[in-house]
């Protein structure tokens, strides 16, 4: 006997952030709301929840208190240097890049300071770029840390969200996954999917794909907000474009298993387009988690600009591709050396300041809202505690006295034969010698005096530029990086309502999509590389779109 359907005003699909914000909205709009996810309750964020809750603002009070001069004209020409957008599909993606500069140097940051989000004084300098002005990169620092990080930003919409449940205007249903979006006369009407068997595994645990039931969900309208593929390496692997190289046999995940892509096809079968699934985001920096969530979980190092970039064979990276500088740049790089990993040579100088690792879990002061903490983990002798944790118990770090004795303990670790001393020796001696000087030929330390001129950076980011091999800023620290899966930058083609669009350019009726489903908005706002801070501001902005559209429609 099929399942006794359930009706409602707005389904969301995922309660990640854009999906808790579309629900927001739309339960302020006075709809009635359901939300269906397949994970546990425990899960109640998504990917968020774990970030470190990195958001773009332009022209920012925060900005102007630290010197730093932005502008709209100069965002714009960052990001549109930095997305190339050039294909037919990027008609909607341009038209959401320029509405979401438009919301992150207006109301965006009212908006969240309303809700009472906040921010870390300090603005981060991610993706530095180091090409032309026209080319990728960000002109200025635009990366502002919410204070709470991922739980933080979380926060204020899950509580809208369980204040509705609590009035009986919402229900939360975990453990369903959809299967089918159900149509009627051309329109999605909802959706029919399995019941997961009850799972009490904690926050990020894989979890059985046990069927014990289905279920049925009418809808005046469904916003599809389910994620993207990162955890999902065949598909991945499977959509990687041949710009980039050839696909890593192997990677580490940097997001759970449920972050699977299933609804892709599933939105795909009603109707949507799916446009520039070849854009993706996934980082160089990635280390083996030594306290693993969820199944091959890796952590990203969020890198300042100082450590010495080699290949697996030892040699060093080419201009600009320093820590930090262009993603992709270096991903495309890499793969060209026929080896999965690179490796980063640094001192403990170095790793004290500049070390910072992804993820609400990895930074407990700025996610715990510790003062205390943040004072001395942050301006403090020796490194953050979580970023020791990695040097004494990671599998992908060395740390030795001498220089002879890192190169042997990185050629102990797996794929270290391929590295060549003489050449490791080479190179870091070679860059220390254009220490000596206030100038130098040698780009990546000529960046790092540049950087320190930035406040945020002298403070906090960047080391006084020093000798690796200076025996008082040791030990040496070799760190091994591997690919590290994250996001998916194409998706569900939308229009600025956050309608899904048809193949014919016109909307699904009763479909909308948000988020990374929706390759953060149009199906793919970022274009071919983002500037950072701009993932959860894209749930933030597609999730606010999509819910107030949906509720306007029923």
């Amino acid at each position: 006997m099929p399942p006794a359907p359930h009706t409602t005003d707005v389904l969301v699909i995922g309660w990640g952030l854009a999906g808790l914000v579309a629900a927001s909205e739309a339960i302020a709009s006075g709809k009635r709301v359901t939300i269906i996810d397949q994970e546990p309750r425990s899960n109640l964020g998504g990917q968020a929840w774990w970030s470190f809750g990195g958001l773009f603002f332009i022209d920012s009070p925060e900005q102007r208190r630290l010197g730093v001069r932005d502008s709209l004209e100069l965002a714009r020409q960052d990001w549109f240097g930095n997305a190339g957008f050039d294909r037919e599909e990027d008609l909607w993606p341009r038209r959401w890049a320029e509405a979401y500069l438009q919301f992150a140097h207006g109301e965006k940051r009212s908006w969240l300071r309303q809700k009472g989000v906040g921010f870390f004084p300090i603005v981060g300098w991610a993706e530095r770029g180091g090409y032309t002005a026209t080319g990728p990169g960000n002109s200025v620092p635009r990366f502002h840390i919410t204070w709470g990080t991922g739980p933080g930003l979380v926060a204020p919409f899950q509580a809208a969200v369980e204040a509705g449940e609590a009035a009986g205007r919402v229900t939360i249903l975990p453990r369903h996954r959809v299967t089918t979006l159900t149509m009627s006369g051309g329109a999605v009407t909802g959706a029919e999917g399995d019941v997961l068997a009850p799972s009490g595994a904690a926050r990020g645990v894989a979890t059985s794909r046990e069927v014990v039931d289905t279920f049925a969900i009418t809808a005046g309208a469904t916003i599809v907000a389910s994620g993207g593929i990162g955890g999902n390496h065949d598909m991945v692997r499977q959509w990687w474009p041949e710009r980039l190289g050839p696909a890593p046999a192997t990677m580490v995940a940097g997001v759970p298993a449920y972050v699977d892509g299933s609804m892709q096809k599933v939105s795909e079968t009603a109707g949507a387009r799916l446009i520039n699934g070849d854009r993706m985001w996934h980082y160089v920096e990635g280390i083996q988690n030594w306290d693993p969530v969820w199944p091959n979980h890796g952590i990203r190092i969020l890198p300042g600009p100082s450590s010495v970039w080699l290949d697996a064979t030892g040699t060093r990276l080419p201009v600009p591709l320093f820590p930090g500088f262009d993603t992709l740049g270096t991903l495309a790089h890499l793969r060209a050396t026929g080896h999965d990993h690179s490796w980063f040579v640094l001192s403990q100088k170095i790793i004290e300041k500049e070390f910072t690792l992804s993820g609400s879990e990895q930074n407990p002061d700025l996610t715990g809202k510790d003062v205390r903490l943040l004072a001395k983990s942050r301006l403090g002798k020796g490194a953050a505690g979580p970023v020791q944790a990695f040097m004494d118990r990671g599998a992908d770090f060395v740390v030795r006295d001498d220089l002879d004795d890192l190169i042997a303990g990185m050629r102990a670790l797996p794929g270290g034969e391929a590295l060549d001393a003489e050449r490791v020796r080479f190179e870091i001696e070679a860059r220390d010698r254009e220490i000596d000087n206030d100038f130098t030929k040698d780009a990546q330390i000529a960046m790092l005096r540049s950087a320190r001129a930035f406040r945020g950076d002298k403070l906090i980011r960047t080391a006084t530029p020093h000798r690796i091999l200076d025996p008082a800023a040791g030990p040496l620290i070799a760190v091994k990086l591997h690919v590290l899966t994250r996001k998916s930058l194409g998706g569900i083609e939308t229009d600025l309502s956050a309608r899904a669009l048809a193949a014919t350019g016109e909307p699904v009726p009763g479909l909308y999509a948000a988020g990374e489903a929706s390759g953060f908005g149009g199906g793919g706002v970022h274009g071919y590389r983002a500037l950072e801070g701009t993932f959860v501001g894209g749930c933030l902005f597609s999730g606010r779109a999509a819910g107030r559209a949906a509720a306007a429609a029923v």
